[in-house]
C-alpha cells in the first residue's frame, strides 16, 4: 500500500537507535546525533509547538544554517502537522519580514545571531533547541491525521524587488519523488551492506528542497549519515570528505569546478601538473578501473570510500563532468525546480548519460513543447502558490506545469538542458542562440574563472532583436592555475576571438566586458544573479548598439555601490564601508578579521594567504588578494601519533618514573585548588600563565590523572616548525639536535603547533579534532614568556577558541618559578613554587571574544591573590 505521509519514514524503530544520523560542524568541533536523539528532539519540539498552541496547518518560520537542530525542527513540524517555512541562512532580513506577514507564521526558529531581530512573531534560538524542549516528554507525539494532500512546507522565492512567492509542497509531492528512488534502491540494498553506512556530505542549504531530499529523506531511506559543513572552501571540503569517510558529495556546479581547480593548483604547486595532464589525456579511452589506479594519489586525498558527486541547482559544465569521470568518480546530474519538488529527472549512478540531466522519474510525465520548453505533469508538481486567501494553481488547462526551461531529448529518453527560455537570445535573423553553448566555449579558455552570456538589444528597444554579450570573470594573470605567463596581461578580446572560432557564424559574440569585482553577485546556490549583471552590462554599453565586431574591451567601472566583498563586510562588521571604494579602510577587530577571512574563502572558494590578509588595510587590498594566487603557506605539522595508545603508555611511564620524581625532588611545588576539578571529567581547555619552557611539566603535575593522561599542549608553531625542519644553513649536528628535541618534546608532552603569525585557523581546527576525540587542551594565552613576572594580556584568540570549542576553561597560575629563574637556581625549598587551580569557567557563545579573553586573564590573575 502506498505511503500516505512522509511521517512513515520516521517511525521510532525505522533505524537502529545507535546509528549516527546527522554530523555537522559547529565552531571547530563536529556534532554527532544518533537517529534516536534526532527523533527524540523532533518529538519534543512537536510537544513544544502544542504547548504554544500551534496546531495542524499553522506556519513556523525556520531560518538558520544546516544542523541537527534544523532537521529536528523540520521533522517536529511534520509530527505536529505544522507547516515549515524554510529560509536561506543568508537571506536578507527585509526578505524575511516580507515572508512572515503573508505566511502568517506563528513562531520563528532562527539562528542565535538572528534571534534579536524584530520579526513580529515569537522567536526561538535554533542552537538552544535541545535545552528549550528538554522539559517535554520523550515518548511519541500523537500526530494529527495526515493525508497526502496536506502541506509540509511553503518555500518562498523572490527577486530583490518583487513580493515573495511561496510554493506549497505536500506530503504527496515529496512521496512522488521518494517512492521511485526507494524502489530502485531496493534492488541494490544487498550491496549497500558492504559499504554501510553510506555518508552524504550535503553542501546545499536545507531551505532548498533538493537539499532536503538528499540531506533528510533519502539518507533515512538508505540508513545513511548526513554530514553538513559550514564552509564551501574547497580544501576544507576535501579534508571533510576524507576525515568523515564520505561516500557521496551533494553540491552545486560552482563548487565542483572549484574542487577541480584546487586539485590542479595543488598538483602544480608540487610540480606534478604536466604529468597529470599527460595521464589525463591517456585516460580518455581507458577502462575506469585503470584510471582508478592511475589517479590513486588524488583518490587517496578524498578517501577510498568516496565515489560519487551529485550536482544540483544548475547544469554541470561538460568539462567538469569529464574531469571527474576520468578520475573514476560518478558525476550525477539531476534536474528540477522547487515547483516540481526538486526532482524531474536524474542520472542513474550506474548508467550515466554524458552531458545529460537524466531520465524522468517513474510516475512523472515530461514532454517538450513546440518551442522546446520542458513541461511536467504528475503528483510531484506542487499544490500551487501560497496566497493568504488560498492556494493558486500553477498548471495550464491540461494540467501541465511550464518550467520556463528549454531542453532536448535523445533517442534513449535522456534529457538535455538548454537554458532558461527567457534567456534565449533571438537574433535579427530570427535565429536562437542558447547562452549555455557560448559559455561552455568560453570556459574552455584557462584564463576564464567564470562567465555569463547575455542578450543585448541591437535595434529599437523592445523589438526582441539581440546579440550575445560575454561578461567575463577572469583569473589574475599571475594565477598559476590560469597557465599564462606570469607577467603577461590577459587579453579578453583574444579569449572571445578563440571562443568565436569554435562557434557558428550566427553565434559570434561581438561584445564583451570584464567584470571588475572579485566575483559575480550570486544566489545562495552560487548561481550568478543575471538581473544585476544585465543591469551593469546595459549601463556600461548604453546606446553603443552600433559598435563594430572589433569593439574595444569594456569593463564594469569601479566604485559601484556594492559588491560581494562589501556585502560580506557589512554582515561581519557594523563599521564596514557602505560602498565599494578601494581606498576605504577596513576598521576590523582581530576577531572580525578571522571571520572575514573564513567568509571570503567560502565566498570565493579559494585558499587565501593569512599573512597577506593580516596586512590588508583597505577594500582594494582585499580585492587584489582575491585576484592573486595564494602564496604557499608554511605547512605546520599536526601529528596524530602522539595520541596513539603506544605513545600514551610511553608518556605515562616517562612522567611517573622520570618527570614527576625529578620535579618533586628539585622544585617540590605546592598544588592548590585541585578540589575544583572533582566533578570535571573533560574534555576541557586549560589556560595558564607562561613563565618558562618547563610550565607544561608543572601543569601536568598539578592536574588529576584522568585529565593529565589525555592532555595536548599548544606550542609556538613557528619555533616548533623550525625544530622539525631546521632552516637552510643550519649545521649538520645542529639539525640532528633540533630534530631530536622536536621528537622528544612532541613525544613527552604531546604538543601541537599554534602559530603566532599565520596558520592559526588550522591549529584551532586541530584543537577541535582533539576535543572531538576526548582530549584536553593546554594553552598559554599570553603567547610568549613573561619578561617581568607579571601576566601579559591574553590574546583574543583564546576567546575565539573557547567559544568555537564550547568547552569549560580551567584557569591555572604558576607562581614562584619566575623568581627561581631570575636567581638562576636549579632547586628550591618546598612550597616556594605554587600551582593554583581555579574553578572551571563556562563561556557564553554570545560573549565577544575580547571580553572572554579578559575574563580568563582575570581568572588566572585572581588565583595569585588567593581569590576563588
Amino acid at each position: 500500500m502506498p505511503r500516505q505521509s512522509v511521517l512513515e519514514y520516521f517511525q521510532p524503530n525505522s533505524r537502529p537507535a545507535s546509528e549516527i544520523a546527522i554530523v555537522w560542524r559547529r565552531g571547530y568541533r563536529m556534532e554527532r546525533w544518533t537517529y534516536a536523539r534526532l527523533l527524540r528532539t523532533a518529538v519534543q519540539f512537536a510537544h513544544e509547538l502544542s504547548a504554544r498552541g500551534i496546531a495542524k496547518g499553522d506556519r513556523v518560520l525556520l531560518w538558520g544554517e544546516n544542523s541537527g537542530e534544523w532537521v529536528a525542527t523540520f521533522l517536529g513540524c511534520i509530527f505536529a502537522g505544522a507547516v515549515a517555512v524554510p529560509m536561506d541562512a543568508i537571506a536578507d532580513v527585509s526578505f524575511a519580514r516580507r515572508v512572515v506577514r503573508p505566511a502568517g507564521a506563528r513562531l520563528a526558529v532562527v539562528s542565535r545571531s538572528l534571534s534579536s531581530l524584530d520579526l513580529d512573531v515569537p522567536v526561538m534560538a535554533l542552537e538552544d533547541l535541545s535545552e528549550i524542549v528538554s522539559r517535554h516528554p520523550l515518548d511519541g507525539f500523537p500526530s494529527p491525521a495526515i493525508e497526502r494532500n496536506d502541506p509540509v512546507e511553503i518555500v518562498f522565492t523572490s527577486g530583490s524587488t518583487t513580493e515573495p512567492r511561496g510554493v506549497v509542497l505536500t506530503h504527496g509531492n515529496l512521496l512522488a519523488n521518494l517512492a521511485p528512488i526507494e524502489k530502485e534502491f531496493a534492488r541494490y540494498r544487498r550491496y549497500e551492506r558492504l559499504f554501510h553506512p553510506l555518508r552524504f556530505l550535503d553542501l546545499l542549504p536545507l531551505s532548498h528542497v533538493f537539499g532536503q531530499l538528499l540531506g533528510i529523506f533519502i539518507p533515512q531511506i538508505f540508513g545513511a549519515t548526513s554530514v553538513f559543513l559550514d564552509t564551501l572552501n574547497p580544501a576544507e571540503v576535501i579534508r571533510a570528505i576524507h576525515s568523515e569517510r564520505v561516500s557521496v558529495l551533494i553540491t552545486v556546479p560552482r563548487l565542483i569546478e572549484s574542487l577541480q581547480v584546487q586539485i590542479e593548483r595543488d598538483l602544480e604547486a608540487n610540480g606534478q601538473i604536466d604529468k597529470f595532464r599527460r595521464d589525463f589525456a591517456r585516460a580518455e579511452s581507458e577502462h575506469f578501473l585503470k584510471n582508478w589506479w592511475r589517479f590513486r594519489a588524488i583518490r587517496r586525498r578524498f578517501g577510498w570510500k568516496f565515489w560519487a558527486i551529485i550536482s544540483g541547482g544548475a547544469a554541470l559544465p561538460g568539462a567538469a563532468e569529464q574531469f571527474w569521470g576520468r578520475l573514476g568518480y560518478a558525476a550525477i546530474q539531476g534536474y528540477g525546480l522547487t515547483e516540481t519538488t526538486s526532482l524531474v529527472s536524474v542520472n542513474h549512478p550506474f548508467r550515466l548519460g554524458r552531458g545529460s540531466i537524466g531520465k524522468s522519474l517513474p510516475g512523472m510525465e515530461v514532454t517538450l513543447s513546440a518551442e522546446g520548453e520542458i513541461l511536467v505533469r504528475g503528483e510531484n508538481v506542487a499544490a500551487g502558490y501560497w496566497r493568504e486567501e488560498g492556494i493558486a494553481s500553477m498548471l495550464d488547462a491540461e494540467g501541465w506545469f511550464h518550467t520556463g526551461d528549454l531542453g532536448e531529448r535523445d533517442a534513449n529518453g535522456n534529457l538535455y538542458f538548454k537554458g532558461r527560455e527567457k534567456n534565449v537570445i533571438v537574433t535579427s535573423a530570427g535565429l536562437k542562440i542558447y547562452p549555455g553553448d557560448l559559455e561552455a566555449e568560453l570556459r574552455k579558455e584557462p584564463e576564464v574563472r567564470d562567465c555569463v552570456v547575455l542578450g543585448i538589444e541591437t535595434g529599437t528597444a523592445g523589438d526582441g532583436n539581440a546579440e550575445p554579450c560575454a561578461v567575463l570573470l577572469l583569473r589574475s594573470s599571475s594565477d598559476s592555475s590560469s597557465r599564462t605567463a606570469p607577467d603577461s596581461k590577459i587579453d579578453a578580446g583574444a579569449i572571445v576571438e578563440r571562443a568565436n572560432s569554435r562557434l557558428a557564424p550566427f553565434q559570434q559574440m561581438r561584445r564583451w566586458m570584464v567584470w571588475r569585482d572579485s566575483d559575480f553577485p550570486r544566489t545562495p546556490t552560487l548561481k550568478p544573479v543575471l538581473m544585476q549583471i544585465r543591469a551593469a552590462a546595459e549601463a556600461e554599453f548604453g546606446d553603443r548598439s552600433t559598435a563594430s565586431p572589433s569593439a574595444t574591451l569594456h569593463s564594469v567601472p569601479t566604485g559601484a555601490a556594492s559588491s560581494p566583498l562589501v556585502d560580506l563586510l557589512a554582515r561581519i562588521s557594523p563599521n564596514g564601508p557602505a560602498r565599494n571604494d578601494p581606498s576605504a579602510k577596513l576598521q576590523l577587530s582581530s576577531i572580525e578579521r578571522v571571520e572575514l577571512l573564513s567568509a571570503m574563502e567560502d565566498r570565493y572558494q579559494m585558499d587565501l594567504s593569512e599573512t597577506a590578509f593580516s596586512n590588508a588595510e583597505t577594500i582594494g587590498d582585499l580585492e587584489r588578494l582575491v585576484q592573486q594566487p595564494s602564496a604557499r603557506p608554511t605547512r605546520f605539522h599536526y601529528p596524530r601519533w602522539p595520541q596513539s595508545w603506544l605513545a600514551r603508555i610511553a608518556r605515562s611511564i616517562a612522567f611517573n618514573w622520570l618527570q614527576r620524581p625529578a620535579m618533586f625532588l628539585l622544585a617540590r611545588p605546592e598544588i592548590l585548588g585541585r578540589e575544583n576539578l572533582r566533578s570535571v571529567g573533560g574534555p576541557v581547555i586549560v589556560v595558564a600563565n607562561h613563565v618558562t619552557y618547563l610550565d607544561p611539566a608543572f601543569v601536568l603535575a598539578a592536574l588529576p590523572a584522568r585529565l593529565r593522561r589525555k592532555l595536548a599542549v599548544a606550542m609556538d608553531g613557528e619555533r616548533l616548525e623550525s625544530m622539525r625542519k631546521p632552516p637552510a644553513g643550519t649545521g649538520f649536528f645542529a639539525q640532528l639536535q633540533n630534530r631530536a628535541n622536536y621528537f622528544l618534546i612532541v613525544a613527552l608532552f604531546n604538543v601541537f603547533p599554534l602559530p603566532l603569525l599565520a596558520g592559526y585557523r588550522k591549529s584551532f581546527e586541530f584543537a577541535g579534532d582533539l576535543a572531538d576525540r576526548g582530549w584536553n587542551i593546554l594553552i598559554f594565552p599570553e603567547g610568549t614568556l613573561t619578561r617581568d613576572g607579571r601576566i601579559a594580556p591574553f590574546r583574543a584568540g583564546i576567546g575565539l577558541l573557547a567559544t568555537r570549542l564550547r568547552l569549560p576553561v580551567v584557569p591555572i597560575r604558576v607562581e614562584g618559578l619566575f623568581e627561581l629563574k631570575q636567581a638562576g637556581k636549579r632547586w628550591t625549598r618546598q612550597s616556594q613554587i605554587k600551582i593554583s587551580i581555579g574553578a572551571p569557567v563556562h563561556i557564553s557563545e554570545s560573549q565577544p571574544a575580547e571580553e572572554i579573553a579578559q575574563k580568563l586573564e582575570d581568572s588566572v590573575a585572581a588565583l595569585g591573590l588567593g581569590l576563588p
